[in-house]
């Protein structure tokens, strides 16, 4: 009896090991009808079954040499159903797209399509980032029409957000964290945004609260990722400011893709148009590729690569601004002589390696480094005269100066350079099983930064020198003797030779469960971060700090549909390199991290007006900040105390209202409301740089009815006007002063000249082409970012000339898809 049972217990071995040996692999990722992948789908055939992860991937078991019908399904979606017949040990991908289902869902699951409402992320569609018109296109462009986003400067790619600096954003890419150019001085030399659009496939934001495992930030965190490819395609897009070209493809066996874009640049179009003459000759150039190879289904390779190449060659030639009022025109008009020529190549590598061992565990592992070499170097001389413009309209020389009241001369001089070196090496893993998530991380950075600052500006009034307004020093010239020695106005000297080494390491939870008849999700995190500072001639310094986190979601089951949202954190800001540099250019090396207590409640609530779906999204939010790193901010370079002696708060209001405002398509209209202010030493509160005290932002999307293939597209932001229309050089709390209010439409038409998606239209070489034109200010607002001071030795007046930024300009744009 034993041997029958020994034999039949060995045939069954043997049959089940027979069986596991004739099977294939199905794999993939599962789209929804916008392209963004869905977590949590269900895949299953006969006893067999596997759900997808947070980017849609999937790997599923399948019988070998036979037909296998597989069925996806997800909650909102109608199911897809498919055969296969796969060879023994074959690895086939299939990405299949699940449709909206038709039919009204009675109750809302707090799942994966709905994960980034829980978490408090806002997602932004990638198509209406490449259509959306800008000076400046790109993410931060829509960025900007968001609550609580804010940019005073259309040829700029930064932007603060709920009071915060450009200094306090986090950017990643691919779980990657890149960095920007250090020495940027304004929007016109900042090029390209790190982010190619054109090889986007997710966007996801947050304007604050935020979890552990995204870093060491203060305001928010933009997380963005690539695609991959699943077919060959090819896009370009042409424009009279530039070029940009991608390109993307698969290996015959699926195992490999490749994805990469090169884009090209020449703002001259916006800068020519500005009241400056100049000869101006930009050059930005670069270039990113994505790659992927999976050689299994537990391990997958991964690379990222940019190249970025900007020359800024600036010689201005004349400028005349006019001001004033209607019945006291002034005139500024200025001679140029000198140029400004500017280097920024920066390089950014990165590999990583991701291993999922079970469909449970997620480990990865991520090596990246970013290479930054910067030259800014100029010598102008503007020779200036403020006077009188002629303000007889049928005169032949009106609007020239018919009378001058005052001359003067400026020379600007700078010879920095930098070079800066950051390695990183990062772990994350990630554990889900049922509703529970458990993610950590480690990582370990190196930043290795050689900068020498070289910079002084003298100004001549009349053939006398200027000094700077200095507490206690008076200039009675000519009425009196100058003696003292001659000094430049403002004078910057300092060479830096700066390493810093950082082990920062966080570790979160995330759970769902039912709460009665309410679903609940909640997330606990803890962050830490370790860094030395070794400067030259300088004792190291060594810091720690600790950053815990919360969120908290809740959806009752009402009849109207509603989510609510709480998040609370200390969040703490090590400084980076540009934080540790003074004024003066010196490095302070025991620079404190910026801490902010940070509480934000949010409400999203999604309804039908005038039969379509809507959504409105509020949030109401409070900073306090301590141990501030107090700043001063032109243009776009900001320049820190580095000494930790102001404190700060925040608060205000963000609304969103987004949804159908014209069927199938999307729009929305914004509103923020913000008051930030510091106070630096226990001198008493005085606004922040940033603070943004109303914002309007309107995202518009359209179409001509009986032309559908016409389509328009609104980007319109309005900002009341931010602290900084005195000099830099300024005590704050002596002199406070605005710049006026920021107005800013820019709108673009289109036309979808072939749709391969249309049926009965041949599209040829095309699957998509498109023409448009792009009007930039439409209304031909004149706003200004800073002011230039000049003085009237007559009077002992102090003028403030604006810096107007771009007027109305037009561009046509061709796009199309292979």
């Amino acid at each position: 009896m034993k041997r029958l049972v020994y034999l039949l217990t060995g045939i069954l071995i043997l049959a089940t090991q027979t069986i596991r040996a004739q099977e294939a692999t199905l794999t993939g990722i599962v789209f929804g009808e916008n392209e963004k992948p869905l977590e949590q789908t269900n895949i299953s055939t006969v006893g067999r079954g596997t759900t997808s992860t947070e980017t849609g991937f999937y790997t599923l078991k399948i019988p070998a040499n036979t037909v296998v019908e597989v069925l996806f399904t997800h909650i909102g979606f109608m199911p897809v159903r498919q055969q296969f017949r796969l060879k023994e040990g074959e690895i086939f991908e299939f990405n299949p797209v699940l449709k909206v289902a038709v039919e009204q869902i009675s109750t809302v699951i707090i799942s994966g399509d709905n994960r980034d409402q829980i978490e408090g992320i806002t997602s932004l569609d990638p198509e209406t980032v490449r259509k959306i018109p800008g000076a400046n296109p790109g993410v931060e462009n829509l960025l900007q029409t968001l609550p609580g986003v804010s940019s005073n400067n259309e040829l700029s790619t930064q932007y603060a957000v709920r009071g915060g600096n450009y200094d306090e954003n986090l950017i990643y890419i691919n779980d990657i964290e890149v960095y920007r150019p250090f020495l940027i001085r304004s929007g016109q030399q900042e090029g390209f945004s790190i982010v190619n659009a054109d090889l986007v496939r997710d966007i996801d934001f947050s304007a604050g609260g935020f979890q552990a495992k995204y870093g060491d930030k203060l305001s928010s965190v933009l997380d963005i990722t690539y695609r991959r490819p699943v077919d060959f395609a090819a896009t370009a897009d042409l424009s009279l400011l530039g070029l940009s070209v991608s390109a993307e493809g698969l290996s015959k066996n699926k195992k490999f893709t490749a994805l990469a874009g090169a884009r090209y640049r020449d703002n001259s179009l916006l800068v020519n148009a500005k009241q400056t003459e100049t000869n101006y000759k930009p050059r930005f150039t670069d270039f990113q590729t994505y790659l992927t190879y999976t050689f299994n289904t537990k391990f997958q390779l991964d690379f990222l690569g940019n190249l970025s190449s900007n020359r800024y060659n600036y010689e201005p030639l004349t400028r005349q601004t006019n001001f004033g009022t209607l019945t006291n025109p002034i005139a500024l008009v200025v001679n140029y002589e000198g140029q400004e020529e500017d280097r920024y190549t920066t390089a950014l590598g990165a590999l990583s390696g991701s291993y999922k061992p079970n469909e449970n565990l997620n480990l990865k592992l991520i090596a990246s480094a970013y290479h930054t070499q910067e030259q800014e170097y100029y010598d102008i001389l503007a020779r200036y005269a403020l006077g009188v413009p002629n303000t007889d309209i049928g005169s032949d020389s009106a609007g020239s100066v018919d009378f001058t009241e005052d001359i003067g001369s400026q020379l600007t001089h700078a010879r920095n350079k930098l070079d800066a070196l950051i390695v990183n090496l990062q772990h994350r893993g990630q554990y889900q099983k049922d509703n529970n998530l458990l993610e950590w991380g480690l990582k370990w950075s190196h930043e290795s930064i050689r900068d020498r600052l070289q910079e002084y500006e003298i100004i001549d009034s009349a053939g006398f020198s200027v000094r700077p307004p200095l507490e206690g020093f008076s200039n009675q010239q000519p009425y009196e003797p100058f003696d003292a020695p001659l000094e430049p106005f403002t004078a910057v000297r300092a060479q830096n030779e700066v390493d810093i080494n950082r082990i920062s390491a966080y570790a979160q939870y995330s759970k769902r469960l039912s709460l009665k008849d309410a679903e609940l999700w909640y997330n606990l995190g803890l962050r830490g971060q370790l860094w030395t500072v070794n400067s030259l001639n300088q004792p190291q310094n060594t810091q720690v700090i600790v950053s815990p986190r919360g969120q908290v979601s809740l959806k009752p089951n009402w009849d109207t549909d509603m989510l609510f949202r709480f998040s609370a954190g200390l969040y703490q800001q090590p400084p980076f390199y540009r934080e540790l540099r003074d004024f003066q250019g010196r490095v302070v090396p025991d620079v404190k991290a910026q801490k902010s207590l940070h509480l934000v409640a949010g409400n999203d609530w999604s309804c039908d007006l005038w039969g379509r779906p809507f959504t409105l999204n509020s949030e109401l939010y409070y900073k306090n900040l301590t141990d501030v790193n107090a700043y001063t901010l032109e243009n776009v370079r900001i320049r820190y105390r580095a000494d930790n002696g102001a404190k700060a708060y925040a608060y205000g209001l963000d609304l969103r209202l987004s949804g159908e405002f014209v069927p199938g398509t999307e729009s929305w209209v914004s509103l923020g409301i913000l008051k930030t202010e510091e106070s630096i030493n226990d001198r008493g509160y005085i606004p922040r740089p940033t603070d943004q005290r109303l914002k309007l932002g309107i995202l518009f999307q359209d179409y001509v009815p009986t032309i559908p293939d016409m389509k328009l597209y609104l980007n319109t932001v309005f900002q009341t006007g931010l602290p900084g229309g005195s000099p830099s050089y300024t005590d704050p709390y002596l002199y406070q002063t605005r710049l006026p209010f920021y107005f800013r439409s820019d709108i673009g038409f289109s036309y979808v000249i072939i749709n391969s998606s249309v049926k009965n239209q041949k599209s040829g070489l095309f699957k998509e082409l498109s023409a448009g034109l792009e009007i930039f200010n439409v209304f031909d607002r004149q706003n200004s970012i800073t002011n230039t001071f000049v003085r009237d030795a007559a009077t002992q007046q102090q003028y403030a000339v604006p810096n107007y930024l771009t007027p109305r300009v037009f561009n046509f744009r061709v796009s199309a898809k292979f």
